[in-house]
């Protein structure tokens, strides 16, 4: 559940169910959090590369591996080193500037794609007025040139007339005395000629008045093109003038838009944004959610407000509070639990990996996709209702401890559990920062020590200071270190159990520990006309035990409460026994442990008057 940023080992070999510690990052020359002491990383007594599993197994049984405790870092602002504290306030300001844009819940804006350059079709204005008095300049000349040409063939024609004139006078003078008939042929001839002359002329002239007409429609056709031309650039203009007011009024719009939003959120405020029922710089507990990002991120500012923007998100598409009111039913309410808390007042969530022992209840659980999908979402439900139940106070505990049972454990042979821890473990640890005091180990295999061995140089000694490992013979004496033994579950070893009991998790519980081959008495005092009420168990048993009341007067005479008998390690878990006394004195109860072990005992009374 909490985690330090740094790579984890690989997802598919971290046991299931726990709530993962990730890897810190390494030292950066970034504001540096204060100083921790050293810290020693857990030894593993278990020698798993050259024993055999039943050596390695005798050797878990016989020691403890653990670290040395984790030192939680303080909230309180005032208390902090002053990068720290610098950090804080630039994250707080990011934040700030973020619910003033109403953006830190918004979704990740879409890349927008480039925009297509269209070919340009139409021609400039000036282009198209230059072109058409290119073509008028162009015809202009031709004309011209027709013009000269039809005037040198008029010429050459007067010319040829007149020559052909004077041919006919020289014949006229030396012909005269010819016959009349010739002059009659003669003058015929002239006429002709002259009659042929004319019919020239008047050719000519027609000629002439047709390419006039065809320069004065060539002439026309140039003004119509011109005219069509000068209509098109006003048509063009027209538009690129109507295309300018469209932008103009598009970005009036716009304008208009962007001052109505302004508007609204300086109406609305800044965005209201709440994280574990916490709302974002509310108050001082805000600060302790903004410190478990940056610490997370080693103080790093922009790191950790990325890391913090994506989990408000992702609660936001998860739909954080809508799952903690699902119903998911009871099936696997012995897979994780949570029952009272350790000694500096965390809560203790339990993880048992060996009820995933049952097919039924594994099948259940991840026989499909859509069966993981439900019991991941069921395993974040607990541990969000987990979260929400601490005290976000600066100096209250706001951090859990975790206790994994690997007895039974399927191990990592599971496919489809393994598929559903890697799932599991990456929403955890992006979206759920240092929220694990601890991790405690229990029950713990030789094959586990070994993994671990394994995985161990991938953790930085701040994370290696929150594991502790204890082998089955160990477990139960593992946890009292950490638990009060009356808060410690029955199958742990402990005295807390379900139902109506004589007593309760606020009744203390006394430990004493036997040495092997000894004997231990506790006496518990009885005043006249009482009732004296106890407990005792002697985790693991094999011991023998005997409960007698000796009264104070000297002419007393013992009663035995509780015969002298052998107990073995299966027979009872508890033993709760009363005794009614009418006269002073006390009851001894007597715990021989004949075996080569030391054993603990626990035990517990209280004394209750007797109505008159």
């Amino acid at each position: 559940m909490a985690q330090e940023p740094q790579n984890p080992p690989p997802p598919q070999e971290v046991p299931p169910l726990v709530d993962p510690v990730p890897v810190d990052n390494p030292p950066t020359t970034q504001p540096e959090p204060e100083p921790e002491p050293e810290v020693q990383p857990p030894t593993i007594e278990a020698q798993a590369e050259t024993e055999t599993p039943e050596k390695a197994q005798a050797g878990v049984e016989d020691k403890i591996s653990e670290s040395v405790s984790f030192k939680e870092e303080t909230n309180v602002v005032g208390d902090l080193p002053e990068a720290q504290k610098k950090a804080l306030e630039d994250l707080k300001k990011l934040v700030q500037e973020s619910l003033n844009k109403r953006d830190l819940t918004a979704p990740k804006p879409a890349t927008p794609e480039p925009e297509k350059k269209k070919p340009d079709t139409v021609k400039e204005p000036e282009v198209a007025a230059g072109e058409a008095a290119e073509e008028a300049e162009k015809k202009a000349p031709e004309v011209s040139e027709e013009k000269k040409d039809v005037e040198v063939k008029e010429e050459t024609t007067e010319i040829e007339v007149t020559e052909d004139k004077k041919d006919a006078e020289v014949k006229e003078e030396t012909k005269e005395v010819e016959v009349t008939e010739e002059k009659k042929e003669v003058e015929v001839t002239e006429e002709k000629k002259d009659v042929e002359v004319k019919e020239e002329k008047k050719e000519v002239e027609v000629i002439e008045e047709k390419k006039d007409d065809e320069v004065k429609e060539e002439k026309k056709e140039v003004e119509v093109i011109e005219e069509k031309k000068d209509d098109e650039v006003k048509e063009e203009k027209k538009e690129e003038e109507v295309t300018e007011e469209k932008k103009e009024e598009e970005v009036t719009e716009e304008k208009e838009k962007v001052e109505e939003t302004t508007v609204v959120e300086e109406e609305v405020g800044p965005e209201e944004v709440e994280i574990w029922g916490i709302p974002l710089l509310a108050d001082e507990r805000s600060d302790v959610i903004l410190l478990k990002f940056l610490r997370a991120r080693d103080f790093k500012v922009k790191e950790a407000f990325t890391m913090l923007k994506n989990t408000v998100r992702w609660r936001k598409e998860f739909g954080i509070d809508a799952l903690v009111l699902e119903d998911f039913g009871s099936d696997w309410d012995k897979v994780v639990f949570t029952d009272g808390q350790d000694k500096e007042g965390h809560p203790v969530c339990y993880n048992v990996f060996g009820e995933f022992e049952n097919k039924e209840l594994y099948n259940k659980a991840f026989s499909d996709e859509e069966k993981r999908n439900k019991f991941i979402r069921w395993r974040i439900q607990v541990l969000e209702k987990s979260v929400r139940s601490l005290d976000f106070s600066p100096t209250a505990i706001s951090t859990i401890v975790q206790v994994n049972d690997l007895k039974n454990s399927p191990g990592l042979g599971k496919r489809e559990l393994r598929q559903a821890t890697n799932q599991a473990l990456l929403l955890l640890q992006d979206n759920y920062p240092e929220f694990v005091a601890k991790q405690i180990f229990i029950n713990v295999p030789w094959w586990y020590l070994a993994f671990y061995r394994m995985i161990s140089p991938f953790f930085t000694q701040r994370t290696k200071s929150k594991f502790v490992f204890a082998g089955p013979s160990k477990s139960a004496e593992t946890l009292f270190k950490y638990i009060a033994p009356e808060l410690v579950p029955l199958q742990y070893g402990g005295l807390s159990r379900e139902g109506e009991q004589e007593f309760t998790t606020a009744d203390a519980v006394t430990e004493v520990t036997i040495k092997p081959a000894t004997k231990h008495a506790v006496e518990f005092p009885v005043s006249e006309k009482s009732h004296l009420v106890w407990e005792i168990r002697v985790v693991g048993w094999d011991v023998s035990y005997v409960a007698e009341f000796v009264p104070s007067t000297e002419d007393g005479y013992t009663v035995i409460v509780q015969k002298n008998r052998k107990i073995a390690p299966a027979d009872e878990t508890v033993i709760s026994n009363g005794f009614k006394s009418g006269e002073a004195g006390k009851v001894v109860l007597t715990i021989d442990n004949q075996t080569s072990k030391k054993k603990k005992l626990l035990y517990r009374s209280k004394t209750k008057a007797i109505a008159e």
